[in-house]
């Protein structure tokens, strides 16, 4: 299994981060990816990535990060010529969070865009209220000639179809999980099997049963288990098809 998203870089890990790596190992999960959300924090992130082998950085600013250093497409590319950089983002828009004009938002996100193309990278794209916009700006940027996953994917069908017409892949979360998201796996069973992919987003969203815990890369056993079962597949060949999908995605990781 490979966490494709996650930020065990977090404070939230302080404390016992070399038990959640142990974990994690113990739970089959094999690599991470570990989400850079702005420039302040990306030397953490890196930092955390070169510690372990099978530890993975990108470089961005999460669309939610207001008031903080903009990137520019020669900065991104500067941070991900690092060989353990792996991908561009966590970029985006979100319309749920912050009202008002957004303007920035979607400016930074054509930056990230932009440098992907320059850096040869996939995007980790994040959306939420704003699926619209998102592929508009998407599209106009040319973000199929760089790809990229939809990150912790919550919309709908037409959202994911658009998506996977521009080469994205769809990663899954432990929200896939929860009663309350049966939209959501439907769109799961209509998803082709090489574009899905399956996350933590740790330290949010722990899967059932462990929800409304401290999320781990550990706990992606739990979303793979639940997928595996919902797509009438065996759980082995499930985590290979989702592994294999990855490791394409992501060509740096080795």
């Amino acid at each position: 299994m490979i966490d494709s998203h996650c930020h065990i870089d977090f404070d939230d890990f302080s404390e016992d981060r070399a038990a959640v790596l142990e974990r994690m190992h113990a739970a089959g999960v094999q690599h991470a990816i570990c989400i850079s959300v702005n420039l302040a924090d990306f030397p953490r992130v890196l930092a955390l990535a070169k510690s372990r082998p099978n530890l993975w950085a990108t470089a961005g600013v999460h669309p939610d990060y207001q008031d903080v250093e903009e990137p520019t497409p020669e900065g991104l590319c500067r941070l991900a010529s690092d060989p353990k950089v792996i991908a561009i983002g966590e970029t985006g828009l979100d319309y749920f969070r912050l009202q008002g004009d957004l303007t920035w938002q979607r400016e930074r996100f054509r930056n990230h865009i932009r440098a992907a193309k320059q850096a040869h990278l996939p995007l980790v794209i994040h959306t939420r209220a704003a699926s619209a916009d998102t592929l508009r700006i998407m599209r106009e940027e040319g973000a199929s000639s760089c790809g990229g996953v939809m990150h912790c994917f919550t919309e709908d069908w037409e959202t994911a179809s658009a998506a996977l017409d521009m080469g994205f892949y769809i990663s899954f979360s432990g929200i896939v999980t929860f009663k309350s998201a049966q939209s959501l796996r439907e769109v799961a069973k209509k998803l082709p099997l090489d574009r899905i992919l399956i996350e933590t987003d740790a330290p949010y969203l722990a899967p059932v049963p462990y929800r409304g815990k401290r999320n781990e890369p550990a706990m992606l056993a739990a979303t793979a288990n639940f997928l595996a079962e919902l797509l009438s597949l065996k759980r082995e060949a499930f985590i290979e098809l989702t592994t294999a999908n990855c490791h394409r995605l992501f060509n740096r990781l080795q």
